[in-house]
């Protein structure tokens, strides 16, 4: 019998009712334990990295919006905070739940997400038809990018400055270390960012499991003070407040639109963690410890409203403020973790999409290949963030400028997912127009009451946006540009082979193997060109490479190579495309390996390959291809390309650069 078998494994039957389920306690089992153990370390690093900004927000948000220096105060009445907290519910419900969790994180390109993943859908998915539309959305998802880069920004400098904020409610005397103590912290966090968004989840992990366990405690404690605020679930209360105040409620939004803050880091990280984890997170820990806390605060300013300084810090028994604005400063500090990520594979996509230079990516996990670390952000981010630092001093000063950068990400958002939903899915025209227009009108409410503090700091993001967007556009202009003028300079690849091959270039064969890598199989590589007209020699097998981006996350292997013998099955020299995702660093010798000898007219000796790279000086000219300042732009961003053959993992000792210039 099995039972009696001392190598069969365990089983335990357990009936329920007329149902019967059997459980393995043996190798399937441990199995399935594993695999239940991956899911949720993956939660754990989720939480740790993904929900750092919006978990903080509660710090901050009901702060400013009964903040007596606004320039549009909300008096405090009873009505105004019940209309205030069921308006911070029900946006961040139909903002974050609905928009993000529920709908546009099923936009996914491949498990890949953020409005740089809805860019691709639009190029593959526009059709001929909606060509124009297609590239008009495309643009306007460049902008939202542009944006987020604004976000984040400004999100470590607020996050980090409102939380070191709450020793000021600790002891008055500690004001003056608030901007010392932040441009600390916030120095620290972007120096270990080299180490990996694994290594710093699970560190973050079980820091943010406490924090959202511990606001959600103190929320329930005030709500238990007076639970009368549980009324304000109710969504009557935010419309009667919207419609019967709507001179105070409008106003009011340029600061409900903190709570949402965060909202856009959860899609642009989904390819980190992936939809599950982050939907796991959001709905069974986040969003009910955030529901708790905003009715917490609010209920405390019912009851006493001179806590309106700093009402999250005064939820708690004064003995225990200081421990709690010591967890709220790493709390921050994991929020700003989240846009830094983002960050960084908003440029990565951005880069192999053609809208920024080459950037050198650092993978920072085996096993996840979406954690990268992108030096070049990484440091113009920190100098970023402490100017800005610097510059406000204080986290009031900065949220009038933190919602126009969050609030027009979003609204872009909304309207790439319902193109897509309708050009992708063939969702129904009369669920588009009711679904989208609904959360349009409430996205564009939240724009329009943002750019009523345009002249208080609003201006801030959307001038960084700008800044970003006129960089990528002139560079995807300039690539351009560039592409067409070296095409004219190498020539055709097929007259110039068949020069080789009758003899008209006289060449000298040397043994060995040469790649040269090239952008197309239309011209003859710079590189290859002045080898044979000047130094009159030529490899008995040439690999003329290309390197093509495709608008998807990553290419199986034995869909990434294509060879072509350019006309001729017998002169050593083939044509090979290698396809990469756009989350992808090409590996070309790897590559090289994927090659059948039977396609390249031998076999190829990829351990003893000589690489040859066409590097381009360019030069400022006289034709009117750009404005004379964009041309200067190009020329200026060009100097933070990535060494190539760092980039494309060639051997340095095997690997000789030719130089030549380029008039834009």
């Amino acid at each position: 019998m099995p039972g009696l078998c001392p190598l069969a494994p365990r089983r335990k039957t357990v009936i329920e009712g007329r149902k019967a389920t059997t459980t393995e306690d043996g190798p399937a089992g441990r199995a399935r334990l594993a695999r239940d153990s991956v899911k949720l370390a993956v939660v754990v690093g989720a939480l740790g990295v993904v929900f750092g900004d919006i978990g903080t927000s509660p710090i901050y948000t009901l702060q400013t919006v009964f903040s007596p220096s606004d320039p549009h105060p909300v008096p405090v009445s009873a009505q105004n905070v019940f209309g205030v907290v069921s308006l911070i519910f029900w946006s961040v419900t139909v903002i974050v739940t609905v928009t993000y969790v529920l709908l546009a994180m099923r936009a996914d390109n491949d498990g890949e997400g953020g409005i740089m993943a809805l860019i691709t859908l639009l190029r593959r998915r526009g059709g001929q038809g909606r060509r124009r539309v297609a590239v008009v959305l495309a643009g306007l998802g460049i902008f939202g990018a542009s944006l987020f880069f604004g976000d984040s920004m400004i999100t470590p400098a607020i996050s980090v400055l409102s939380a070191v904020e709450g020793l000021k409610v600790v002891d008055d005397s500690f004001e003056s270390w608030v901007v010392p103590i932040t441009a600390v912290i916030i120095v620290v966090l972007f120096l270990v960012q080299r180490r990996g968004t694994a290594a710093v989840g699970r560190v973050f992990g079980p820091v943010m499991i406490t924090w959202f366990t511990v606001i959600g405690l103190t929320g329930v404690t005030g709500i238990v003070k007076h639970p009368a605020i549980l009324e304000a679930l109710s969504p009557t209360y935010a419309l009667d407040f919207m419609v019967g105040h709507f001179d105070i409620a409008f106003f009011a939004l340029a600061a409900v639109v903190l709570s949402v803050t965060g909202a856009e880091a959860l899609y642009a990280d989904m390819g980190h963690f992936g939809r599950r984890a982050i939907t796991r997170g959001w709905v069974f820990l986040v969003f009910p410890a955030l529901v708790l806390n905003y009715f917490g605060q609010g209920a405390l300013i019912l009851e006493d409203q001179a806590n309106l300084s700093s009402p999250f810090f005064l939820l708690v028994p004064g003995w225990a403020r200081l421990p709690l604005v010591l967890l709220a400063t790493v709390a921050t500090v994991i929020a700003s973790q989240a846009v830094i990520t983002g960050a960084y594979s908003v440029a990565s996509q951005a880069a192999q999409l053609g809208y920024l230079p080459r950037l050198r990516i650092a993978h920072t996990s085996e096993t996840e290949r979406g954690q990268i670390y992108v030096p070049w952000i990484n440091w113009l981010l920190m100098f970023s963030v402490l100017t800005l630092v610097f510059a406000f001093r204080s986290s009031s000063a900065l949220a009038y400028a933190f919602g126009m950068a969050v609030t027009a990400t979003i609204t872009i958002t909304t309207l790439l997912f319902f193109y897509i939903a309708r050009s992708k899915w063939s969702t129904p025209p009369w669920l588009i127009w009711i679904g989208g227009g609904v959360l349009l009108v409430v996205d564009l409410l939240f724009v329009a009451a943002n750019l009523t503090k345009l002249v208080h700091g609003a201006w801030l993001p959307l001038l960084i946006g700008l800044t970003a967007f006129t960089v990528m556009t002139t560079w995807q202009r300039g690539r351009q540009i560039v592409t067409a003028e070296r095409n004219r300079h190498e020539g055709s690849l097929r007259e110039f082979v068949d020069k080789l091959r009758n003899g008209e270039s006289p060449t000298q064969t040397v043994p060995g193997t040469a790649v040269f890598l090239n952008r197309g199989n239309d011209s003859a590589p710079l590189a290859m060109r002045a080898n044979v007209e000047h130094n009159h020699v030529r490899h008995e097998h040439v690999v003329i490479m290309s390197l093509e981006t495709e608008p998807v996350p990553r290419i199986p292997d034995i869909e990434r190579i294509s060879v072509d013998d350019l006309g001729y099955a017998d002169d050593g020299i083939t044509h090979v495309t290698a396809r990469f995702g756009y989350m992808e660093t090409p590996d070309v010798p790897r590559t090289l390996a994927l090659v059948d000898p039977s396609d390249t007219e031998g076999r190829l000796q990829v351990d003893d390959a000589s690489y040859f790279l066409s590097k381009i000086e360019l030069r400022r000219g006289d034709e009117h291809t750009m404005a004379a300042w964009r041309k200067r732009l190009f020329i200026a961003t060009s100097y933070i390309t990535a060494d190539a053959a760092e980039y494309f993992a060639l051997p340095r000792e095997r690997t000789v650069i030719m130089g030549s210039h380029i008039d834009v």
